[in-house]
């Protein structure tokens, strides 16, 4: 009898516990993909590069093949295009979005972008202080930069740029152009960080993982609306 209560008990608990599963499944899911993965490589990269400064085997053979693509047009056009993902594009388009959405009275969607945006950079100043990875030195740099390089700022503020426009996009008949489009940009600013030398590809790799774990964990706490439905 007492076993037959045990058992019942335990079945109960079983149930509850599955049933919780299977309504937030994909809360659950979001959390895993989104944010609990990205971090976990992301922190396996860390701390690779705070116990060994050098870097990672593949950093500089990716670096090499794609300085044999270099010529002084591809020098000029990445010089220019880098600027975007920072201060000529990310930053000024960051300010018109913000400005857009407290014009129109969406601030859950203000107050995740915001959040967002500001969180992820000071995420980087943080990240680049305390593990104070020093930038590649295989050849002059057309750009150069002085400051560290782990993670990248530009991939970082690309990617969590277009991160945050896609959740408050999502399910309008913009996602899918935002998601594109976006990806693009991501993908060129990354590679202008890399063919200019002054990134290694760990560091881009990096910057998009904390990126993509940040716009998704702030997103799964101030649960923004999507910027069509929200209302005025």
């Amino acid at each position: 009898m007492k076993q037959a209560r045990v058992r019942d008990r335990f079945k109960s608990v079983f149930g509850y516990i599955k049933a919780l599963l299977i309504r937030h499944y994909r809360s659950l899911l979001l959390l895993l993909l989104g944010v609990f993965l990205p971090l976990q490589i992301f922190g396996s990269l860390a701390e690779e590069v705070w116990e060994d400064e050098g870097g990672f085997p593949w950093d500089e053979p990716i670096l090499l093949s794609i300085r044999t693509t270099a010529t002084p047009q591809l020098d000029t056009f990445a010089s220019h295009l880098t600027q975007l993902g920072v201060g000529w594009g990310v930053a000024p388009a960051s300010i018109v979005i913000a400005l857009v959405l407290w014009r129109r009275h969406h601030w859950r969607s203000l107050v995740y972008f915001l959040t967002t945006m500001i969180g992820s950079a000071i995420i980087n100043v943080s990240a680049k202080l305390l593990l104070h990875r020093v930038r590649p030195n295989l050849w002059e740099s057309p750009a150069p930069e002085y400051d560290y390089g782990f993670p990248s700022g530009h991939a970082m503020s690309s990617m969590t740029f277009v991160a945050a426009l896609v959740i408050l996009l999502w399910g309008s008949r913009w996602n899918w152009l935002v998601t594109v489009l976006g990806g693009l940009f991501v993908l060129a600013i990354g590679w202008t960080r890399l063919y200019l030398g002054v990134h290694y590809p760990s560091d881009i790799v990096a910057g998009w993982l904390a990126s993509i774990a940040w716009a998704v964990g702030v997103a799964m706490l101030i649960k923004p609306r999507l910027i069509r439905t929200e209302p005025h």
